[in-house]
């Protein structure tokens, strides 16, 4: 009887399991989404999940099945749909009202009632205000708790001297810390340009949305000491924002927000209603996005993967002559017999300004003509004198650790190379970055420097070592330890690095990686095995698997360099990374023009393609640079960036050594930024 009982209660949660799934497709229909939308995917995922835990049956067939009865309902228009939301707000200061508010309106036929509230400021000294603020709303939803929360911030403006952190406290203080169990973070101004980097260029739109957002999200997990990943939508409702054929408001990364934004709310609110039935029988469904599988998104770990591993190299092989310094068609430029050897020439006189500017225009023409031929033939005995050298230092290397070998049987003890910090593009005499120069030891250690600092005198975070063992004098293997930490926080990585030949054309490098995330660790293993099919040729495969906490990622990738000829080049590569249901595709085409003296010339022109497609969306980007001489002193720069969301950048520069006034046209857009706020002023 009590089995019958049981198998009665568990067909009667697996047909409202059933009646959710309907709803939410037919929530998708209405705001025109499709099953792959990642909201989407993870409520049905998790619905089918628990109900084969229940004993049921999820296939392909069931699935096909409820979305056919989700569009027929929807097209017959007969069933209503029971289904409502209320929404409440919080955010900083800028939102446009001084009390709470409860507005209840219709989106697309859905219920939807929003709790307004009046902004919050961020300033330590502006606290007791936002608690008080904050009791006020708390007692205003005691009838009625919010289904979702949306925290808004401003994604184009970061105060450095507010606190966040304090902020959210406050938030999690006045409502307990399942407050952000149901919050998603929602970012405003998002089509307003980038700030630009320490480059001078404009960071990318969706690197700057990820750091903004993982800012967020790890200030929200400190605050609640709960792990979590709260989802995050940008929103844009400027009159310039660009739009679809449909009126919809764009976002630069392509995204139509306003859907995006209502399908994460209804997702979160029917994963609650699925929560609310399975409750009784201890199976508790998780919100989107929450917990340790987006810790590390799968576009990170695409991108990383799509970056070559650098090559070890023993201490013999430091004076190879097959180094990155010296591109693979080297020898032909050196090996050609066009022209004459530079010690051939027949004494030659510089001259100088007065002089020169005494000569006609013909003879100056003829004079700087003689003396670009015997710079590039200089340069070319440079590069064949450092070639001989390398050979020479190697086989005097070798013939010393022949006779150690022979004579003790032990290992010679080369001294390793320090590795120098990072100069920055303008320093001075007493600038640190010449300070930690370290004797030549089996261990190097060096400081971290951080490079938000003004101060050069310090601003040092951390510090790294680095050591490089040899197994059997053959196999170089690289222990590297990096610590950072500031006030809040302490982080740790961890590389270890092997490097094998396989013959003279084979060549494997294999990776384990440790990095701290917040509270968890990732740990990523990388296998990349470069091999030459003919002189011209190199092909690079490897493999990745990455894990954070329970989830993992694996990803593969390929790469084929073709050298077309001694000034052109062909760079193709492709990847691919899963996890779970998620499955992220990339890939790029470059090709290299270059001067045709070189290495000597000046001249390049590089054109890229770029690709990826992850979470049902698809990105392409075509970019353009070339840097073209213009006399023998200067270069002109130009590039060109264009995207398929319809957004572009054209950049222009010029690079002199010899007309440093140039560095004068920096002055117009500080100038022309200062008009504009004064005249603004005055208005």
């Amino acid at each position: 009887m009590d089995n019958a009982k049981e198998n009665v209660g568990r067909d009667e949660t697996i047909d409202k399991l059933k009646k959710i799934r309907v709803k939410s497709l037919r929530l998708a229909q209405r705001l025109g989404q499709t099953a792959s939308h990642p909201a989407m995917a993870q409520i049905l995922y998790r619905l089918g999940l628990t109900e084969q835990l229940r004993g049921g049956h999820v296939d392909a067939f069931n699935f096909n099945h409820a979305w056919a009865m989700a569009e027929q309902l929807e097209l017959a228009g007969k069933e209503p749909l029971d289904f409502s939301c209320t929404i409440m707000v919080l955010g900083k200061s800028g939102l446009e009202t001084n009390q709470v508010k409860d507005v209840v309106g219709t989106v697309n036929g859905i219920k939807v009632r929003l709790i307004d509230t009046p902004g919050l400021l961020p300033l330590w000294s502006d606290q007791q205000r936002n608690r008080k603020m904050l009791h006020s709303v708390k007692r205003f939803i005691e009838r009625s708790s919010p289904d979702v929360v949306l925290y808004f911030d401003r994604l184009n403006y970061h105060d450095r001297n507010s606190d966040d952190e304090l902020l959210l406290q406050t938030i999690t203080n006045a409502f307990g810390p399942s407050i952000w169990v149901n919050t998603i973070v929602v970012f405003t101004h998002a089509a307003s340009a980038t700030p630009e980097g320490p480059d001078g260029v404009a960071t990318d739109y969706n690197r700057y949305v990820t750091e903004r957002s993982l800012a967020v999200q790890r200030a929200i997990r400190r605050v609640s000491e709960m792990m979590l990943m709260n989802p995050v939508a940008l929103v844009e409702n400027h009159l310039a924002c660009r739009t679809d054929r449909a009126g919809r408001r764009v976002l630069p990364n392509g995204l139509v927000w306003k859907p995006h934004l209502l399908m994460l709310c209804f997702a979160s609110k029917i994963l609650g209603e699925a929560n609310e039935l399975l409750k009784s029988q201890n199976v508790v469904l998780e919100r989107p996005y929450r917990g340790g599988p987006e810790l590390l998104p799968v576009t990170h770990v695409l991108t990383s993967l799509l970056q070559p591993k650098a090559k070890l190299k023993l201490p013999l092989e430091e004076y190879d002559i097959d180094d990155n310094t010296l591109d693979d068609n080297l020898d032909e430029v050196l090996e050609s017999d066009d022209d004459l050897n530079y010690d051939e020439l027949p004494p030659f006189k510089p001259l100088t300004r007065s002089q020169v500017a005494k000569l006609s225009k013909s003879q100056q023409e003829a004079y700087y003509d003689e003396l670009d031929y015997r710079e590039k033939l200089y340069v070319k005995k440079q590069l064949q004198d450092l070639k001989q050298w390398r050979m020479m230092k190697k086989m005097e290397a070798e013939a010393k650790e022949f006779t150690s070998d022979q004579s003790t049987g032990g290992e010679a003890h080369e001294p390793l190379p320090v590795i120098d910090c990072p100069v920055p593009d303008s320093f001075d005499s007493d600038d640190p970055v010449h300070r930690y120069r370290f004797s030549t030891n089996q261990v190097n250690v060096g400081p971290v420097k951080s490079s938000d600092t003004w101060d050069h005198v310090d601003g040092y975070e951390g510090v790294y070592m680095n050591k490089l063992i040899e197994v059997m004098n053959k196999v170089p293997i690289s222990f590297t330890g990096r610590i950072k930490k500031n006030k809040k926080e302490a982080l740790f990585a961890m590389e270890v690095t092997g490097f094998v030949k396989h013959g003279k054309k084979k060549e494997t490098t294999i990776s384990f990686d440790l990095q701290q995330i917040d509270s968890d660790i990732a740990y990523t293993i990388r296998s990349d095995t470069t091999f030459s099919n003919f002189r011209r040729n190199k092909a690079t495969a490897g493999l990745s698997v990455t894990r954070v906490g329970d989830a993992l990622s694996a990803g593969v990738r390929v790469e084929d360099k073709i050298m077309v000829s001694r000034r052109s080049q062909v760079v193709m590569m492709g990847a691919a990374t899963t996890r779970g249901s998620n499955v992220a595709y990339a890939g790029g085409l470059e090709a290299t023009l270059r001067d045709k003296q070189f290495p000597l010339g000046r001249a390049l022109t590089t054109m890229s393609f770029d690709m990826m497609a992850c979470y049902g969306g698809f990105l392409r980007s075509w970019n353009a640079k070339s840097q073209i001489p213009i006399g023998r002193f200067t270069d002109f720069i130009g590039g060109l960036k264009l995207n398929n969301s319809g957004e572009g950048q054209v950049s222009i520069g010029l690079k002199s050594t010899e007309y440093s006034q140039l560095a004068l046209l920096a002055l117009v857009p500080l100038l022309s930024t200062i008009l504009t706020r004064l005249f603004a002023r005055f208005e």
